[in-house]
């Protein structure tokens, strides 16, 4: 049986049609022949399944790149050796376009998914304090990108999208006025989850409060003050203060005056730096920063001493200065050095000739 190739079938003669079936089943079986090559190496790989490689892979791989588009493609590669009609041609490209787009729209959402759970993992970011401020990240962005999606997909449809983003604008700017303290709130938010000037567990002050951070949310952040309460704070206000963060220190500095008395001989006043730098260099805990004969008081000869604890704990800092003042006491005691205390002397003038008290 002769098959005669000139023969033809809607519009195409037999050997076009045979040339275009077999340019489809080729770019299909390459296109999915690529995609498991590529999984395979990514899998195999594991250094590459952190960072961008990783996000590809989750994206790419494991998010799914939909079968239907490799078919879409490999009949669009077949129709393109046919004469379609212009209404067919239309309707392919635009099925092309779409189908492509939201395969696009489903890989970019799936990577920034990933990349951002990633910085969450290297930062320590997700906490119960932080996870629900990731989790708004990740869904606005996945948002903007389908929105994005969308809008393309209706102008390749040939609906004119120019009023529809005026309006979504217009909407979006009456909802943001509407809701701009929430909205506040939220950005506040996101910004402490990404900025991070404070953790959950980290003490701070700000104004005149202070205490323990224990839960950072949407819209407030929860604080256990140092009497005990719970005080909740919105985040805008928070980000607004200037905050304190005692848990980011590396060390403490300490400072303490101390006054001696008129009449102290002066070696004695001369050697007190040294007594007090000997004593603080003998703690295991302290680094000597300075000590000075500062100035002359009211009723005492002044010394001002500074150091610094190698702690960030108050209990360990208190502990210290409580050492260092009883070594001190001690070591004056020895020395026969006297502590000033407020005195006042009175000196009486006898005074001759004056008049009798009446």
């Amino acid at each position: 049986m002769n098959l005669d190739l000139t023969t033809r079938y809607y519009g195409n003669e037999l050997g076009v049609w045979i040339v275009g079936v077999a340019v489809g089943v080729a770019v299909f079986i390459a296109l999915y022949a690529a995609r498991r090559a590529l999984g395979r190496r990514l899998r195999t790989a594991e250094a590459s399944r952190s960072g961008w490689a990783g996000a590809a892979y989750d994206s790419v791989i494991r998010g799914g790149t939909w079968l239907p588009i490799i078919l879409v493609c490999a009949i669009y590669a077949a129709t393109y050796f046919l004469d379609l009609s212009h209404a067919l041609d239309t309707l392919v490209d635009r099925v092309v376009v779409i189908a492509l787009l939201a395969q696009g729209a489903l890989w970019s959402t799936r990577f920034v998914a990933v990349a951002i759970r990633d910085y969450a993992h290297k930062r320590r970011a997700i906490d119960p304090s932080s996870a629900s401020g990731i989790h708004i990240v990740s869904v606005v962005a996945r948002g903007v990108l389908y929105a994005i999606a969308a809008l393309l997909i209706l102008d390749n449809l040939g609906i004119d999208i120019t009023a529809l983003v005026a309006g979504l604008g217009i909407g979006g700017i009456a909802v943001a006025l509407a809701a701009q303290n929430i909205l506040g709130d939220l950005f506040s938010s996101l910004s402490i989850v990404l900025d991070k000037p404070f953790e959950a567990g980290d003490f701070v002050t700000f104004g005149a409060e202070m205490g323990t951070i224990e839960r950072i949310g949407i819209k407030t952040t929860r604080i256990r003050s140092i009497t005990g309460e719970e005080i909740v704070v919105s985040n805008s206000d928070l980000l607004a203060a200037r905050i304190r963060n005692y848990r980011r220190m590396n060390e403490r500095r300490g400072q303490f005056l101390l006054g001696v008395e008129y009449g102290t001989p002066v070696d004695k006043l001369e050697r007190i730096p040294s007594i007090l730098r000997d004593i603080i260099d003998r703690h295991p805990n302290t680094r000597f920063d300075r000590a000075h004969f500062k100035a002359y008081g009211d009723f005492s000869l002044n010394y001002e001493t500074v150091y610094y604890v190698n702690s960030r704990e108050y209990r360990t800092y208190m502990d210290t200065a409580q050492d260092i003042n009883l070594a001190v006491y001690r070591a004056f005691a020895e020395e026969g050095i006297a502590f000033a205390f407020p005195t006042q002397t009175l000196h009486l003038v006898e005074q001759t000739g004056a008049p009798p008290p009446s």
